[in-house]
Order: structure tokens, then sequence, then C-alpha cells
């Protein structure tokens, strides 16, 4: 590869591309520079920009508000199902809801281009799937593009669909909406060595926009068709995803054997572990217990010689760049007591089952 002299969007990219669509049940994957990328990429080939207003949550890593901030359009924020760290339906509902407004006679001459409430985008954190089924169901009486962010989720699946999907697995998370957003990131389930990400559809229409998008609006070298910016995958990053892609369902099946193990040791322990909900697939990501006690038990870990982080500690809507000037959705209640409570426990495809007893065994004797 190294000796052929093209270094970006080549023949690995094309592959990878074409593998990372098949595995995931999708027409299109476009690779990117980025998992923000992708969702900035995204938003916009679904023409969203400014004065629109994009759903999501403000329990998640900060890329996603940023990449709707960078379109020009108004992250509005949703609160999150306690149980499952991810949007809440009903509270997206009563938003889209309370966020309606009668439309001027300027927007109603021009009804069929205007969509005020552009998008959602539900985030399947922790690799834990959003409740896609409510969530669409949502998106199509209110007329929403949406547009999952899948950043943590690879390869994470629901199977109770109607009609059921032919692959036994189960539907891939990033094939539900309009368009999906994914990282390689290196620590993600599936990571590149770098920065790295991909845009998913089916929409043949959303496909081309987004290559048009990533490359300058280029149709012709040169000769920009529409504005557009540099977001590409590089030839190497693309080459070691398609090693790494073919591990990816091994090591999330080793993944959830960590957590069931979790789950056993610390049944009778007082923290909460995670919830799933039905015939849903969680590829843990990051397996995320909660804790009246967290800081003093992250402390005490610490002390064990046990690392754990907050995914993520200060909510989006709650930090100094985004304070006090985004749309709240009838309050976060769930969101502002999760990250007071939340912990992150060592998880990763090379932890041992030895290891992982040893920090259940640590917290319980905390």
């Amino acid at each position: 590869m190294l000796t052929g002299g093209r270094y970006i969007l080549g023949e690995q990219v094309a592959a990878f591309e074409r593998e990372f669509a098949d595995y995931l049940g999708a027409g299109h994957a476009i690779g990117v520079g980025s998992g923000t990328d992708a969702l900035h990429l995204a938003l916009r080939a679904c023409g969203i920009g400014p004065g629109d207003r994009v759903f999501t949550v403000s329990h998640t890593a900060v890329a996603t508000v940023a990449a709707i901030e960078l379109t020009g359009a108004t992250p509005v924020l949703v609160d999150i199902d306690p149980t499952t760290f991810t949007m809440d339906p009903s509270r997206l509902e009563e938003t889209v809801r309370r966020d309606e407004r009668p439309m001027t006679k300027d927007e109603k001459r021009a009804s069929s281009i205007v969509r005020r409430r552009s998008a959602i985008v539900p985030v399947h954190l922790y690799g834990n799937p959003a409740d896609m089924a409510a969530i669409l169901e949502i998106a199509r009486r209110y007329d929403l593009w949406v547009i999952e962010d899948c950043a943590q989720a690879h390869g994470a699946t629901t199977s109770n669909l109607q009609p059921p999907t032919s692959n036994p697995k189960g539907q891939c998370v990033g094939t539900f909406g309009d368009i999906a957003a994914f990282s390689f990131y290196p620590t993600k389930n599936l990571g590149a060595l770098g920065d790295g990400g991909a845009v998913v559809t089916s929409d043949p229409a959303l496909a081309e926009q987004t290559r048009l998008l990533r490359e300058y609006g280029w149709r012709e070298r040169y000769v920009s068709a529409i504005p557009g910016l540099n977001s590409r995958l590089d030839e190497l990053q693309a080459a070691i995803l398609r090693v790494k892609l073919r591990y990816l369902d091994a090591e999330n099946a080793h993944r959830r054997v960590l957590a069931a193990e979790y789950d056993r040791l610390l049944a009778d322990s007082t923290v909460r572990t995670p919830t799933t909900r039905p015939h849903v697939s969680h590829v843990f990501h990051q397996y995320v217990i909660r804790s009246g006690r967290r800081d003093a038990l992250q402390a005490y870990l610490r002390s064990q010689g046990i690392g754990t982080l907050i995914h993520y500690p200060v909510p989006v809507h709650a930090q100094p760049a985004y304070a006090g000037r985004l749309p709240i959705g009838e309050g976060l209640p769930h969101t502002e007591a999760a990250t007071r409570e939340i912990l992150s426990l060592p998880m990763f495809p090379e932890l041992g089952d030895e290891q992982a007893r040893q920090v259940a065994q640590a917290i319980n004797a905390f």
C-alpha cells in the first residue's frame, strides 16, 4: 500500500467503505476524517443549517453538540431514560410538541423546503442502542430527519423488528434512521490508529451529497459543485480498519462476557449495574455503574490500583462553553442526576476474567 503512491481516498478506503457497509447492512459508507466530521457532514447532507433546530441529548460527548453547531443549527436538549442513559422518547415528544409554533406566511409559501424542527440525533451511548422504534415513530409524525450518533456502538443491534431483518444478529444501529455517523477514534470498539470516521446511509442521494461535502464539493477535480470541506479517511487508517473489522464481533462478544461477569458479581452490591432493553444487543463500549457515593468509590478503587473514568462528568448544557445558551426541553433532571453518580469500570477486549473479578471484589469490599 505504501509503495502505491496514493494515500488519500484510494483502494483501501473504497474497500473498507464496501466492507463496513456490508457489515452493517447499509447501502453506503463514506470514510471521513473523524466522528465529529461524520456527524457534521451527515447533518449537512440532510440540508440542516442556520435556523434549524436539532433535538439531541446533553448526556453525551460534547462532539455531538459541537457537530450540530458547526452547521449553524441550534441543538435542543432532551432528557435521558435513567436506566439506559439514552434519549427518553416520551421527553423527546414533549419537547418537539412544545417547540412547535405557527408558520409565518412566508414559511407557508416555502413549506416544501422549510423544516424548522429539522432533525433528531439519538446517541447510542456506551454501546447501548437507543429506543429507535419509538424515536422513528415520533420522527414520522413530526416530519423530522433521524441522524444516528453511533460513535460508541459499532455492531450493536436490535432484533425485535417489524418486518424482521434478514440478519440473524438483528438490525445494526446506523441503519434505522436516514443517515448515521461513526467514529474510529482509537478507543472505540472499532478503532483506528488515529482519527477517522464514516457516514452511513442507504439513501443514494444522501450518500452522493456526503461524498461531495467531504472533498470541497468536487464532482470534477478542482471544480466545486457545492461548498464543501476537507474531511477524508486516509489509506493507512482504512487498511488498519479493514483488518480490525474482522475481529469486531468476537471482541464485542467478549465485552458482553465481561459485562455478564460484572453483573453477576455486583448483583448484591449497592451499585446499580447497566440496564439493557429486551431484544437489544449492547456492545459495552463502556460498562457504567451508578453509585450514590461515586466519588468515594472512585477514590477507593484508585487506592487499590484500579483505574476508572466518568463518561461524562459535566453534561453539555452545564459546560462553560454552552451554559445558559442552549434550549432545554422540559428540564434535564435525569441527565443531571446521572452525572453525579456514574462511573465507568475497566472494559476492553484484552481485560481478563480474573481482572474483572478483582474489580468487582474491590467494589464489594468498599
